[in-house]
């Protein structure tokens, strides 16, 4: 249909249109009934062998799983936290618990052992499953907190031979084992509890980003999830054995909906890559269809192929602006709802043989049909960028809340500077103050034990996103930002910090930026340099450096930046050009409280944590002596005496 992409692969209908009535590990033993044993539904690359399971064999372990559970007492409505990699375990321990009536609660790999036992207690887990000694090493650090935690489980022995005897771990293995036993004692047991579930049962609650405060917990039903992986499968260019590739947290909404909904539902194979740093050689392997990631990635990997074309010989270089001078051209027209004339076809045709595909082959994504963004605003620069290299990349907008991404730019009406058209059976609509709000099935249940947010939060059916937006005239919505960080100056100009950071990331020597300037004559910024890509800048001019505040405050650094600074200012309105930035002396840290787990500044926080900094930006000074602290990787904290100086841009 027009503006829709449209599925080049078979999906059930059968399967598709009742989705929305059933559990995840009962679509999953549907699915089954339907699958032949030569069909893969899972794969995972160990050392360098790509190893798969059936259908079959997924809901076996998803079984095993579930009733190793239900053996060691798990009861109906208990919650289940899980502290998991990328692993097919994840998915046997998902749909396991919840085949028993469970509720899962995935927390970040990276979260430290204090706020993993404050989640944990939040939601009084009954059982933890975790993937290794790390993860085991930061529970039993606060074991006399975590009173509710009837056992541990652990996915991967290694390291663990010394802890057999404690009677609070158990492993991944023997948990299984336990299922099994169970089973042959009552047969009947796992379908029984199985069919018992409920689509509106609570499947897993997910914590929101935490940007301005303690993370809410989001309770997402079987319903929410599944009703929208329905409206994925009817418009995205997926089916029945294509390949989805999971390279997000699992904590993070897009694997949920992804890894479990989208793939169970539809039929896919879902891959797991032996590692992040492998990851662009298995998407090579794998082909995937599709993906949905962060912005960050696509920031993180336009900023690496600039940095390696810079590199390049003069031929190489020359050739790939001229590509990239083509292929913006024609992405310009065609977002503007133009024509392209037919000798810039021609070129366009020309280069993407001669520089786009190898370029795309060469970073794992040549097959993908179509590619995603969404999670946090990304500036259309990196949009831009890629659709003119023949990448499909469109950005998108969601909130955990509303069950994920539920804007998407249609295939054949892309703005790089919008998030596009609402899915099916989506209704969107903008508030008199700007705020986008949404209704549909897939809308959360509401926020764990704090009914006044949730009342706040959904209203007469509604969402409110918290979010500002408005409509282009061609019916693609743009995002301003967050409707509570919108700011203004001393002269009352409104101002949007996501708008401008975006943009300043484009920059492959900027891994983050914080705009300030509420209230004041005048914008400012924070500044954190890209430590790999300013390092090789440097080397490349033999300028000598120690660490990451060494290398921020060499002089060339700075000036460099500036000019980097300096171009982003032209594209914008006087209004909202930098006057003056800091580059920072560490970098900001989820860690340190200072970003999100999923990458997301918090603001609010480090205008506290750094105002003397602020402060010094909108005064005489240019420059002023700090004390921080900085983590190390060890998890050591040290302590940093600097003299920081404020550049005018």
């Amino acid at each position: 249909m027009k503006g829709r992409n449209v599925n080049i692969n078979r999906v059930d209908e059968e399967i598709l249109s009742s989705l929305d009535r059933y559990t995840f590990p009962q679509i999953l033993a549907r699915q089954v009934e339907k699958r032949s044993a030569e069909d893969i539904a899972v794969r995972e690359k160990a050392y360098g062998i790509w190893l798969s399971y059936s259908w079959d064999e997924y809901l076996s372990y998803t079984k095993l799983c579930g009733l190793g559970l239900k053996a060691l007492g798990l009861k109906r409505g208990e919650n289940v936290g899980l502290v998991l990699d990328n692993h097919p375990e994840w998915l046997f321990s998902e749909l396991g618990a919840q085949s028993m009536g469970a509720v899962i609660i995935p927390f970040f790999t990276s979260a430290v052992a204090k706020e993993l036992g404050s989640g944990i207690n939040r939601v009084e887990a009954a059982y933890v499953v975790v993937q290794d000694q790390e993860q085991v090493d930061k529970l039993l650090e606060i074991r006399d907190q975590l009173s509710c935690v009837r056992r541990l489980i652990y996915v991967d022995p290694t390291g663990m031979r010394t802890y057999r005897n404690d009677p609070w771990l158990m492993s991944f293995k023997e948990l299984l084992e336990r299922g099994k036993a169970l089973d042959q004692e009552e047969p009947d047991l796992f379908g029984r509890e199985l069919w018992e579930g409920k689509a509106e049962d609570v499947a897993l609650m997910l914590m929101t980003s935490g940007t301005t405060g303690v993370p809410k917990l989001v309770m997402l039903s079987h319903e929410n999830f599944l009703d929208m992986a329905t409206k994925w499968l009817e418009t995205a260019p997926i089916g029945e054995g294509d390949n989805w590739i999971s390279i997000t947290p699992t904590a993070w909404i897009v694997d949920q909906l992804w890894g479990v909904g989208i793939t169970v539902g539809g039929g896919l194979a879902m891959n797991f890559p032996e590692t992040s740093e492998t990851a662009v050689q298995d998407f090579r392997e794998i082909g995937p269809s599709v993906i949905v990631t962060s912005s960050r990635f696509w920031e993180e990997l336009a900023s690496k192929i600039r940095v390696k074309i810079s590199d390049a010989g003069f031929v190489k270089r020359k050739l790939y602006e001229l590509s990239g001078s083509v292929g913006g051209a024609v992405v310009d027209l065609e977002s503007r709802g133009k024509s392209v004339p037919g000798r810039l076809r021609l070129l366009k045709w020309l280069m993407t043989r001669l520089v786009s595909r190898p370029l795309m082959d060469r970073v794992g994504c040549l097959g993908f049909r179509a590619a995603y963004t969404g999670g946090h605003p990304i500036s259309p620069d990196v949009i831009r960028f890629f659709r003119a290299n023949g990448l499909n990349l469109k950005q998108c907008y969601g909130l955990t809340e509303a069950g994920g991404i539920f804007q998407v730019q249609p295939d054949d009406e892309v703005k790089p500077e919008t998030v596009g058209k609402p899915l099916p059976r989506t209704r969107v609509k903008i508030a008199e103050d700007q705020e986008v709000l949404v209704s549909s099935k897939s809308v959360f249940v509401g926020y764990y034990q704090n009914p006044e947010a949730t009342a706040e939060a959904l209203i007469d059916g509604w969402f409110h996103t918290g979010d500002a937006g408005y409509y282009d005239a061609d019916g693609h919505l743009l995002i301003i930002g967050r409707k509570e960080d919108i700011m203004r100056t001393k002269e009352g100009e409104a101002f949007s910090p996501d708008f401008i950071e975006t943009r300043l990331k484009f920059s492959p020597y900027i891994k983050e930026a914080v705009i300030w300037g509420e209230g004041q004559p005048y914008l400012t910024a924070f500044i954190n340099i890209d430590f790999g890509n300013v390092g090789n800048w440097a080397e490349d001019r033999k300028i000598p450096y120690t660490t990451y505040n060494d290398l921020s405050q060499q002089p060339a650094v700075e000036e460099m930046i500036r000019g980097e600074v300096g171009m982003v200012n032209k594209q914008l309105p006087a209004p909202m050009q930098l006057a003056k930035i800091i580059l920072l002396y560490k970098l900001l840290d989820a860690d340190d409280e200072e970003l999100t787990r999923t990458g997301k500044v918090r603001r609010k926080f480090v205008f506290q944590q750094y105002k003397e900094l602020i402060d010094a930006m909108y005064e005489d000074k240019k420059e002023i002596p700090v004390k921080g602290q900085v983590r190390y990787r060890d998890g050591q904290v040290g302590t940093i005496e600097t003299v920081v100086r404020i550049l005018t841009v």
